[in-house]
């Protein structure tokens, strides 16, 4: 068998993990690379394949791993090849291969030498024409003397190259027109690189080195694939703006879209110049209308001197309507219940591609135990509607690459009812929003709400929670009342989301590159302001304050405050089966003018699956405040700003079960005092002191479409404690108190 596998070498700048995936056989997997348990699986598995337990067993198993001479000897040679496009051209690769009682143990040693550089750099172009367009085009090159040699950074240049004729109209270019020589003879460490640019060997074309126009555009739609020869009786013909139109003759009026929707996703004209970065983004831009399945672009070369394309683009209509159901199960804090929605589409509303979107959800759940209370239940219904337009423009004045943007804008409406038998509460809510991506770079995507409105009212208070939690001069329930009184919002807000991987999968779609998608990164930001504008009027109308000098709109005193969020999360993955994963948050808000405290809704938790995952939802902080009274301190374990920190090794196990070792830190704190919330305060002095940090290990379910995840936190640093005992759980750890078991969907960052 074979037992390990290490690498070395002899230079130590040099990161070994890299190359790893140049080794063809491994051995068995480990467990956070400790114990064989897939093989242990494989192995208790029956003899017989004919049972269907011992089918299983081997299936989510591994077999072992017998070691393969000839496998080494080929892992030798690619190392060596890999190292030798880096620019170690006299590197070799030894192996040493030990075999003790059946076991076999490889290392590969990986002895560089010393790395080429380019001394000098030579372009040759075989014709005067294109020999302007590439000195153009160098003027970005990746190429320089003095740089170390390396052959994904000329492959990465060819592409580059390439790609910027192709936008220049020269629709013939392949990779194969590109060609790099390199002399090694001339200079001791340095070498001489030459990249010719010419027509490949067999090729005899005058129009290879000719700027293509394309003369003609035509898009056919249908509601299925049809070829693009079909017989032109059975279609309907119009010409718009110089592109050609055609339907299969069965688009009725309900489905029919107007043809300045498709003008305005489709960046082809005809007597233009051909540019492969308009066929992209014409594919994106088409792809991104809910009434378009899929699209397709074939172009043909037309007959005469001139070089000329026609371009054929093919639109696969979606379904017009379609009704959707969901079944969900519910548990909180032991009581059970279920909820139910119904969620009705319509792609083509106004024939426009605007998208309809009407959801009808009813959720109950059995609530026992509540003392002082009859065994009444709760009971929720919602409806939502919202309405996505495709736009051509954003609502201010900015216009440079408009074009490209795939930009769209949104109503949504929302009326949800909540029975508690303690309180009814009910909430009003608005948006009206523009999100939006650049086509060449889609994994940067923003969202603008110009305006968003809350409002949520409580018609209802039990006379048992009134008298036990509202009621009363005591000050510690000024949080917790404040949480139950009338709210009425009104804010705009501006986020976005950058994630490097897309944007190089969107790299590699255009150039065929072989960037690393492994080692991704993600930013997350978002901004948001409530108040401001209802403040000025407010001010300039001569509105007069209520009784606790605040200005109100509807009867109900609107907040007024500042809040801003930014997530960072880095991935690096180590081989195909384990990963480390970073996270790291940090949020504020700030209420001002017309507010002394932030809403409810807009308060920080700290807790649960998604944050400190030794502590759970809502009981963590803030600062080292200890919660003692119940639902009291539920409501007061808010707080206004919030820091997050992960970091969590993720594993393959077997089958699709993944594993998962975390450490979490952070808590939540307020900016200002607020009565009976010792230590919830910020201070700079202070607040590292008061970091909680837990510690565990999870299951994860990969179902490919959702994963199902269980984790396990024990705390480490209780901040709530002063004696070093009850500080450091860690160290004795108390079950009953230091331990938070949870159930979610999907990874936590």
């Amino acid at each position: 068998m074979l037992r390990s596998v290490q690498m070395t070498s002899d230079n130590k700048l040099l990161k070994v993990g890299d190359y790893r995936s140049y080794v063809r056989q491994e051995p068995n997997a480990r467990w956070f690379n400790l114990l064989k348990v897939p093989l242990a699986i494989y192995s208790i598995s029956q003899p017989d394949t004919t049972r269907r337990t011992g089918r299983f067993f081997r299936r989510i198993g591994q077999a072992p791993v017998v070691y393969d001479s000839a496998m080494t000897e080929f892992s030798r040679r690619s190392l060596e090849a890999a190292l030798q496009a880096k620019g170690y051209f006299h590197a070799s690769v030894h192996t040493d291969v030990t075999t003790r009682k059946r076991k076999t143990d490889v290392n590969y040693r990986l002895l560089l030498g010393r790395r080429y550089y380019v001394a000098k750099l030579h372009i040759t172009v075989d014709d005067e024409r294109m020999k302007k367009e590439i000195d153009s085009l160098s003027v970005n090159s990746l190429l320089y003397k003095g740089m170390p040699f390396d052959a994904t950074v000329l492959s990465e240049e060819r592409n580059r190259i390439i790609m910027g004729l192709l936008n220049a109209g020269y629709y013939r270019l392949q990779k194969d027109y590109v060609k790099f020589r390199v002399d090694t003879v001339s200079n001791d460490m340095g070498i001489d690189l030459t990249m010719d640019f010419a027509r490949p060997v067999g090729v005899d074309s005058t129009k290879d080195y000719e700027r293509f126009t394309v003369h003609r555009v035509n898009l056919y739609e249908g509601s299925s694939a049809f070829p693009m020869s079909a017989n032109l009786a059975l279609q309907k013909v119009l010409p718009i703006n110089g592109i050609i139109f055609k339907s299969d003759g069965k688009n009725s009026s309900r489905i029919k879209v107007r043809k300045s929707v498709y003008l305005n996703h489709v960046h082809l004209r005809p007597d233009s110049l051909y540019r492969e970065s308009n066929v992209q983004d014409s594919y994106s831009m088409l792809n991104s209308l809910p009434i378009v399945n899929y699209s397709l672009i074939r172009f043909q070369e037309l007959p005469g001197i001139k070089p000329q394309l026609e371009a054929d683009i093919q639109v696969v209509r979606n379904k017009l309507n379609s009704i959707s159901t969901e079944l969900e199960g519910t548990n909180t804090n032991g009581d059970l219940g279920a909820a139910m929605a119904v969620t009705y589409t319509n792609r083509n509303l106004f024939h426009g591609a605007e998208a309809l979107l009407l959801k009808l959800r009813g959720a109950y759940e059995a609530i026992r135990g509540l003392d002082g209370y009859n065994d009444e239940n709760y009971l929720e219904y919602s409806a939502e509607l919202s309405l996505r337009f495709p736009a051509t423009r954003l609502p201010f004045g900015f216009r440079r690459g408009q074009k490209k943007l795939m930009l769209t804008s949104g109503l949504s409406f929302m009326y949800d009812s909540q029975n508690r038998p303690e309180f009814h509460r009910r909430v009003l809510t608005g948006d009206w929003a523009f999100r939006w991506r650049n086509s060449s770079h889609p994994g940067l995507q923003h969202r603008l709400d110009m305006v968003s409105l809350n409002y949520v009212f409580v018609p209802w208070i039990s006379s048992t929670f009134r008298r036990n939690y509202l009621d009363g001069a005591d000050p510690r329930i000024s949080i917790l009342k404040a949480s139950y009184e009338d709210l009425f919002i009104m804010r705009w807000g501006y986020s976005f989301i950058y994630n490097s991987q897309q944007d190089k999968m969107q790299l590699n779609t255009l150039q065929s590159g072989s960037s690393n998608l492994t080692r991704g990164w993600q930013l997350k930001y978002n901004i948001e302001s409530a108040g401001n504008l209802l403040r000025g009027i407010s001010a300039i109308s001569g509105a007069k304050r209520n009784q606790n000098g605040q200005y109100e709109m509807f009867n109900i005193a609107y907040s007024q405050y500042v809040k801003t969020d930014i997530d960072f999360v880095r991935c690096i993955q180590f081989d195909e089966r384990n990963s480390l994963a970073f996270h790291a948050a940090f949020g504020i808000a700030i209420p001002y003018g017309n507010s002394s405290i932030i809403p409810y809704e807009k308060r920080y938790f700290a807790g649960g699956a998604n944050s400190v995952r030794g502590w759970t939802v809502r009981r963590l902080g803030p600062g080292s405040y200890a919660g003692r009274n119940g639902e009291i301190d539920f409501i007061k374990q808010t707080g206004n700003v919030k820091l997050d920190l992960s970091v969590e090794w993720r594993t393959h196990l077997f089958w699709k079960l993944d594993g998962a070792a975390f450490v979490d830190a952070g808590n939540i704190w307020n900016t200002r005092d607020y009565a009976n919330q010792d230590g919830g305060k910020f201070k700079f002095r202070e607040f590292y002191k008061q970091i909680a940090v837990a510690y565990g290990v999870g299951f994860r379910f990969n179902l490919s479409y959702f994963i199902l995840r269980f984790d396990l936190g024990m705390k480490a640093i209780n901040p709530v404690y002063s004696s070093t005992k009850e500080h450091y759980p860690i160290i004795i750890p108390r079950l009953s108190r230091d331990v938070a078991f949870h159930f979610a969907v999907g990874l936590p960052f």
